[in-house]
């Protein structure tokens, strides 16, 4: 897996401060997507333990409320192994850190992937150019949700994530 980024102390991705890691990869291909640059799964640069060691950092600080997947597309195909592995680490040493992630697939498409289990927050379905609102908190477009996971998995139907 390759990602163009890593940013550090984000407040726009997720709630509270987060370190985000920018994956390479989506075939959602969004008309004017904010990162067309990332659709590529062989652009950027190859994720190693250096990366992972920089993650870690990052969420070693007190002040990290945890960790946003973003990109391209964190849940494109050839992401998905490598991502679940992050997550499933994540959520083993540093537990009280919140996993947001943002993918073009919508929640019905992705609800049984194994990095369910790990992530808290999921931003789903496809940017919509024509549906874009910029008054809206973590996302691009009003087609797009903001989903609790794990209660959404708990009841077995969809429920947002309210601040």
């Amino acid at each position: 897996m390759n990602y163009h980024n890593i940013t550090k102390d984000d407040m726009l991705n997720g709630d509270g401060l987060r370190t985000v890691l920018w994956v390479s990869g989506c075939n959602h291909h969004c008309k004017n997507c904010q990162n067309p640059q990332t659709w590529n799964k062989d652009s950027g640069i190859p994720f190693d333990w250096n990366t992972l060691f920089e993650i870690w950092h990052q969420l070693d600080k007190s002040y990290i409320s945890g960790i946003t997947f973003s990109g391209g597309d964190p849940l494109f195909p050839d992401n998905r192994e490598i991502v679940c592995a992050i997550s499933a680490l994540i959520k083993d040493c540093h537990p009280t850190k919140t996993q947001w992630i943002y993918t073009g697939y919508k929640w019905e498409e992705i609800k049984d992937l194994p990095i369910m289990e790990y992530i808290d927050v999921v931003v789903d379905g496809q940017y919509e150019d024509d549906k874009r609102d910029i008054t809206l908190k973590w996302r691009g477009s009003s087609n797009q949700r903001v989903i609790n996971v794990q209660e959404s998995l708990k009841q077995n139907k969809v429920i947002l994530w309210c601040d």
